[in-house]
């Protein structure tokens, strides 16, 4: 800045308005020039401030690279070449996915008559498990989140006689809006929401995180005037962030993390927000590693900046509200923090509620209401809903109050306890007896990652491991494995040590054996300097869902 300042008391300015004067038209080209370069060179030394030199470098190398590519690909051979590629991977994504079944019939128009109930329950039976993955025996990372065989028949009851009903309606189902009522100040309760505090029910943790991304975006348009609306979020965080981003059309930066901890960067977040910013994110715990980040700094933070700060709790939960009481580390993660402006929790993990429940709260009314739309000129009548959904399973809503009363503060801190304590035991393992791998971060909730070392894959331990029956999450950036622990987890803690350590021996012993399957998925994603390309195969992927 010193320098910047001795440059401009250098220049002449009286020549400068003369040559002005005399040269209006040049003189306003050259202006606009030296405008742009000034902005570029202010977004260039924002990013090396935010990310640092060799990072900067590194990531324009790959965008010169992607560049590369891409021209490549608009060249007559070789673009129908690497086309031809990509078509390949995609088609052999959709024979896996959409496999014939020995027996199995397609049901692709609607039956003239109608099956009778044996029929379609025979048929739904089936289909029921078709991968054949033993998540009921705990085998499986995170995804089923299982409160017991009693909690899910209650919850199927409960589901069944809300079946027909929609929050839509509070005039027909007020019954129904009660209970939502009450399901949004429970879980506000849990985060230390006072009177002032509210929320609203959602259909996931992606719709909670979408809906407080639009409430700040709002917030900053109507109170703050910000007309491009940005937020601040770790490289860590949930990738809804990018996704309501893309929606709303807003910007988005993303910062490091210590690579130690996985803990968001500090100074690097505070160099990342600008007079555009609505809204930073901490994680409690990051989808990846199960780490939570540096939440009081980041109340400060939000408070000495004037922005928002989301806390995304949709993995911790009804885990992380009972730490300390469980005897673990506490994570403060609610509305005790002052600088925090909305947490989203999700219900249907650790709250053993049915799929599709979430709750997103607010430290206010007032911000709550930027989350809602409403229309008063429709001819249909005066229009308002508070989330994205229209209409709404009011089953799901009735399933979760039944799933938060049955289980009750003592049974969710029992959860607690053996869950985390079973995080903690592999970690431990791994730590302790399994040198070819290192523990990721500081994992604080139920999530451990682990990468390897040399020469050992990890995403060989992968395939050893689903080979013994285990279905485990593949991370990147940098590459490693992780799993959810859940209460189905508990029980087979040892089994999962026990095969994690074969499964790294016989990939150490055989390195080169591994390099097809989830390595060179995951090596190729890594290595093609276009992302685009991933994202074909990525979109690919989804086709396949659809396939029949």
């Amino acid at each position: 800045m010193t320098q910047v300042l001795s440059t401009l008391s250098r220049i002449n300015w009286q020549r400068m308005a003369a040559y002005t004067v005399k040269n209006p038209k040049q003189a306003l080209i050259n202006l606009t020039i030296a405008y742009i370069a000034f902005r570029q060179l202010l977004k260039g030394a924002k990013k090396v401030s935010i990310y640092g030199v060799r990072s900067v470098f590194l990531l324009l190398w790959k965008q010169i690279a992607g560049a590369a590519v891409r021209h490549v690909r608009r060249a007559p051979g070789t673009g129908v070449i690497v086309q031809r590629n990509i078509a390949k991977m995609v088609k052999d994504i959709e024979d896996e996915m959409n496999a014939p079944i020995p027996g199995e019939t397609k049901h692709l128009l609607i039956p003239s008559s109608g099956m009778s109930d044996d029929e379609i329950l025979a048929v739904l039976s089936r289909r029921q498990n078709e991968a054949g993955v033993d998540w009921k025996n705990g085998r499986v990372s995170g995804a089923v989140y299982h409160g017991g065989e009693d909690l899910v028949q209650l919850t199927n009851k409960a589901y069944a006689m809300f079946n027909l009903t929609n929050p839509l309606h509070p005039g027909v189902f007020p019954g129904l809006r009660r209970i939502e009522a009450e399901v949004v100040r429970m879980v506000l309760n849990l985060y230390n929401g006072g009177a002032e505090h509210c929320g609203t029910t959602t259909s996931g943790g992606t719709e909670s995180i979408i809906m407080a991304v639009r409430a700040h975006v709002v917030w900053g348009r109507q109170e703050r005037g910000i007309d491009r609306p940005n937020i601040v979020v770790p490289v860590t965080a949930h990738a809804a962030f990018d996704k309501a981003a893309e929606y709303f059309n807003i910007g988005i930066t993303h910062v490091p993390v210590d690579p130690s901890t996985q803990k968001v960067d500090l100074k690097a977040m505070r160099r990342a927000i600008d007079s555009d910013t609505v809204l930073i994110i901490g994680s409690s715990a990051t989808y990846p590693h199960g780490v939570a980040d540096d939440l009081e700094a980041l109340s400060q933070m939000a408070i000495k900046c004037k922005v928002g700060l989301h806390i995304d709790s949709c993995l911790g939960s009804f885990i992380m509200p009972f730490l300390k009481e469980a005897g673990f580390p506490e994570v403060v993660c609610d509305f005790r923090l002052p600088g925090v402006t909305s947490i989203s929790c999700d219900t249907h993990k650790y709250g053993f509620a049915p799929k599709g429940t979430s709750v997103v709260m607010y430290n206010s009314k007032q911000m709550r209401h930027y989350q809602y739309f409403t229309i008063s000129t429709w001819p249909g009548g005066i229009y308002a809903s508070p989330t994205i959904a229209g209409s709404r399973s009011g089953a799901v809503i009735a399933g979760c109050w039944a799933a938060l009363n049955k289980m009750g503060h003592a049974g969710y801190l029992q959860q607690c306890k053996e869950i985390v304590g079973c995080r903690i035991r592999i970690q431990q393992a791994i730590e302790q007896d399994i040198p070819e791998l290192c523990v990721v971060g500081e994992p604080s909730s139920t999530v451990v990652a682990f990468s390897a070392h040399e020469p050992v894959g990890i995403y060989g331990v992968m395939d050893e491991m689903k080979a013994r029956g285990w279905d485990l999450n593949p991370l990147q950036y940098p590459a490693a494995l992780h799993i959810a622990c859940t209460r189905l987890t508990v029980p087979v803690a040892d089994e999962f040590i026990r095969d994690l350590k074969q499964s790294v021996a016989l990939v150490k012993a055989n390195p080169g054996n591994y390099n097809k399957g989830s390595k060179a998925i995951y090596g190729f994603a890594s290595a093609v300097p276009d992302s685009t390309i991933v994202d074909e195969v990525a979109q690919g992927f989804i086709d396949a869902l659809y396939a029949v």
